[in-house]
């Protein structure tokens, strides 16, 4: 290497000839020393005493800034690594750095990091071994904080338009709140969540976290069971700006029919199984296995009368089948050989099949439950 015109001002050995600093970066002083004066206060590593990582002791979110983060880790070692790696500062002139780190477990909230490192500067292959005990505290994120306070901003009200919530609408409109919030936390929405589920005779109240999550879930519901909702906001506070702050109830309506009811339309074409609920009624015809829809100008809730439900039918003996328009089965009731009409639906080979009576007829049933089919409409 040449030697330049300039010396060090610190011991006033010639300075070797050093290539200008890339535009936009300031010629230091440390530029200006020997290699021996350089590398003298020379540190390769800018280390902390130690680090302090905040843990959330609910749901093991990290604090970093002002804000809690997830992190994806198998342990607390994981988290110890990541965030020695991002308060770990490397000399801006040093090149090709290259690092490792060696953890030590000191204790349950302690992990010593051995880090070492190696890079080129002013030609020269440095190495620097250093150690940094990295300190896990616990506390509260406010995700968890709002939780474990019992906070909300919304509320959906899940019932049935003049008649009993079932047992499978309750279970469907759970998962669908639950499915699509956890969606939602998997997208890094931290403060998305289900306060809390409430089970009452009418049907569940489900709390959650924000107004536009709760109208998400009951949109999502009535897409899925049908019906409709309305949304109801109540005044309860203003915020620190003085902006008024609304927790919101969405009120939903499922249709008066759920699938799985056999029902009367009093259109003189007989009863029909109820098969799907969104928008209008959908269903099959029993006596002819015909599918059944009603007007749109009906809605979804038609004038029929209920008979009862799938899960009620009995099951009855196949005695014969007449023609493709007539089959032999035991009445349920009285046990005595009836002629009922041959449905598409009925299987001609089966020796029983699920029936109901009603005006004093009998009619057969498919054997699947559409209670417990979803609906994708």
């Amino acid at each position: 290497m040449s030697q330049s015109r300039e010396f060090c001002p610190r011991c006033g050995d010639p300075v070797p000839e050093r290539a200008e600093p890339l535009p936009g970066r300031p010629r230091t002083r440390e530029r200006k020393l020997c290699d021996d004066c350089y590398f003298e206060d020379f540190d390769l590593v800018d280390v902390p005493d130690r680090i302090e990582v905040l843990v959330c002791s609910g749901c093991g979110a990290v604090r970093r800034g002002n804000s809690w983060r997830d992190v994806e880790a198998r342990d607390y070692t994981d988290v110890a690594i990541e965030e020695t790696a991002e308060r770990l500062g490397v000399h801006v002139d040093a090149q090709e750095v290259e690092w490792g780190v060696e953890p030590e477990q000191v204790d349950e909230n302690t992990i010593r990091m051995h880090c070492h490192f190696s890079g080129i500067v002013r030609g020269t292959l440095r190495e620097e071994s250093v150690t940094v005990p990295v300190k896990i505290s616990r506390g509260t994120c406010d995700r968890c904080g709002h939780i474990a306070g019992g906070y909300y901003a919304a509320i959906v009200q899940v019932r049935a338009d003049g008649r009993d919530i079932t047992s499978r609408e309750r279970q469907r409109a759970i998962e669908i709140a639950r499915s699509h919030v956890a969606a939602q936390e998997e997208k890094g929405d931290r403060e998305a969540f289900i306060t809390e589920i409430d089970e009452t005779d009418d049907g569940p109240n489900i709390k959650i976290s924000s107004n536009g999550l709760g109208q998400d879930v009951a949109t999502r519901i009535t897409e899925r069971l049908g019906g409709s909702f309305e949304s109801y906001p109540t005044l309860v506070t203003e915020d620190t700006d003085g902006n008024e702050v609304y927790r919101v109830t969405f009120a939903i309506r499922l249709p008066r029919f759920a699938p799985g009811e056999v029902v009367d339309p009093n259109d003189g074409d007989g009863p029909v199984l109820v098969t799907g609920v969104s928008k209008r009624v959908r269903g099959i015809r029993l006596a002819s296995g015909e599918e059944y829809a009603s007007e749109f100008e009906e809605g979804a809730a038609p004038e029929a009368d209920r008979i009862e439900t799938h899960e009620d039918a009995v099951e009855t003996t196949v005695v014969t089948v007449e023609d493709e328009h007539a089959v032999q089965v035991l009445d349920p009731e009285t046990y005595e050989a009836v002629t009922v009409p041959n449905p598409e639906f009925f299987e001609a080979d089966a020796d029983a099949a699920l029936a109901v009576k009603y005006d004093g007829e009998v009619y057969l049933l498919p054997d699947q439950d559409p209670s417990r089919i979803d609906e994708d409409a």
